[in-house]
């Protein structure tokens, strides 16, 4: 019997694949990472937005403020204003990078094979991948805290258990969140739809809890960190750099969501509608509630869970933990789960397939939180806080994956036209390198200019900036890398 082949076909804006035994066989090949059929593209632009709503409401975002107030020198109000610029900046490489996701149905990494090769490909997936197991660890510790919080709450013989209750709740938080994505991609809609409205009515509601104990107008006038005469530019470009830095993972492995979209139109509106705003007034919630925290408990606090853990009522206490487990979960499922699933897929699909690689990806995220859960339970000692640890991250991450959002847009929409060969992605030897000497040569120069700066000092400025001078220089070299050789073929 003959072996059957691939075909493709035009549903609207959308390219489908009929799989034939040829990709069927293929090694770069499963179920979990084949192009989506039209039938699964259903996300609204209200799907989109709510994805945003859900992963930008979080335990990390209403730290942003404090962040850049504490580690860059900036005025509260400078800080918000950064937070605002920043994410209408990073909707660029977002909305352009979530096109071929939408077109062709298929996820990150298949995206990054025509860019860097159908083996290449795993070297920037992976590098995404470990940034995510590590954000994975972060939002399971905060989501740990809240489950040991409120079943401190509830019971008193849990609230004796200290540190070893805020493990236990590491772990049940941990399941919880493999589980809703082992469930499917109709899982993560129907979660974050529900979570959306319910997180914007508590961020409403700590304002109207906090406004009553301060003065709004003494908080955004609280002035800048830096020392006086000191120009507010380079303070500002370096927190700009971090802030774009702090979804930069997303404008990357946005067609991992874009491949469920209805429309270009519905990933493009349901963007803008869902990200900016939403960012801009939880990190400004932030700023607010810490500033509160003083006159309402005493001391400062800058998370949430632990402010409104010093809540005397119960009752009131275990609606709001629900409500930061549910807020937790639609963020790290969503930004932290999907993307390594993908990636660790694309290493080997023929062995790894979704379920297996959200284990792995569970797994790595409580290796490298093990610190943390050791220093809880009083087998370690360390004075590293996770506060530090990924507000140092934002900067160095953004710089590393500033190139390969340069790559990919340039790739796509210059080298590619918007026309990719989509059966090749998924074979070898079928038209797109094994490893792309451009892709790879475009990444390594501003990878290299960026090792040079930490190591020796010099070029701070390509360091500071890195997300911008990674993404331009990435994706000039790769234009010109591409184009040459286009040349040297025809």
């Amino acid at each position: 019997m003959s072996e059957s082949l691939s075909r493709l076909r035009t549903v609207g804006e959308h390219v489908e694949l009929d799989v034939g035994d040829d990709i069927a066989n293929s090694p770069r090949y499963n179920e979990d990472i084949a192009p989506t059929r039209a039938a699964q593209r259903t996300w609204t632009r209200w799907n989109v937005a709510a994805l945003w709503v859900g992963m930008a409401i979080c335990v990390p975002t209403y730290t942003l403020g404090g962040v850049l107030t504490a580690y860059f020198g900036l005025s509260v109000s400078e800080a918000l204003w950064t937070i605002l610029i920043a994410n209408v900046v990073v909707l660029i490489p977002l909305t352009l990078n979530a096109y071929p996701g939408t077109r062709y149905g298929i996820p990150c990494p298949v995206v990054l094979r025509a860019s860097f090769g159908i083996i290449g490909s795993n070297v920037p997936s992976l590098i995404r991948a470990i940034v995510a197991c590590g954000w994975f660890g972060v939002q399971t510790l905060f989501g740990g805290i809240a489950i040991h919080l409120m079943l401190s709450a509830m019971f008193d013989g849990w609230a004796a258990l200290g540190g070893v209750g805020e493990v236990l709740g590491f772990f049940i938080f941990w399941v919880a969140n493999l589980t809703v994505v082992i469930r499917g991609s109709e899982s993560i809609k129907h979660l974050e739809a529900l979570a959306a409205p319910l997180l914007l009515i508590v961020a409403v509601g700590l304002v109207f809890w906090a406004l009553p104990k301060i003065s709004l107008a003494e908080v955004l006038s609280t002035p800048a960190t830096r020392a006086p005469g000191e120009p507010v530019f380079g303070f500002f470009m370096a927190g700009l750099t971090a802030m774009v830095g702090f979804w930069a993972t997303l404008s990357l492995n946005i067609p991992d969501f874009s491949r469920y979209a209805r429309t270009q139109r519905s990933q493009v509106l349901g963007q803008i509608i869902g990200l900016p705003l939403t960012m801009l007034l939880f990190a400004g919630l932030g700023v607010v509630l810490t500033a509160a925290s003083v006159e309402l408990t005493g001391e400062v606090i800058s998370d949430p869970i632990n402010l409104i853990g010093r809540i005397d009522n119960d009752f009131w206490v275990v609606i709001a933990m629900l409500m930061i487990i549910l807020a937790t979960i639609s963020t790290n499922t969503a930004a932290n789960i999907v993307s390594p699933t993908n990636v660790f897929q694309n290493v080997a699909p023929k062995i790894i397939n979704e379920d297996r690689g959200v284990i792995i990806t569970g797994l790595i995220g409580v290796a490298l939180m093990s610190w943390e859960l050791l220093k809880k339970m009083g087998w370690l000692e360390t004075d590293v806080s996770v506060e530090s640890l990924y507000s140092n991250w934002l900067i160095g991450y953004s710089s590393l994956l500033g190139p390969i959002a340069g790559i990919m847009i340039v790739d796509y929409f210059l080298i590619k036209q918007q026309s990719y060969d989509l059966i090749a992605l998924y074979k070898d030897d079928a038209g797109y390198p094994a490893w792309n000497k451009a892709g790879f040569t475009a990444f390594l120069v501003p990878v290299g200019f960026t090792l040079v700066a930490i190591t020796t000092g010099k070029l701070g400025w390509f360091y500071n900036y890195g997300w911008f001078t990674g993404s331009i220089l990435g994706g000039l070299i790769y234009y010109l890398a591409a184009r040459g050789e286009i040349g040297r073929s025809s």
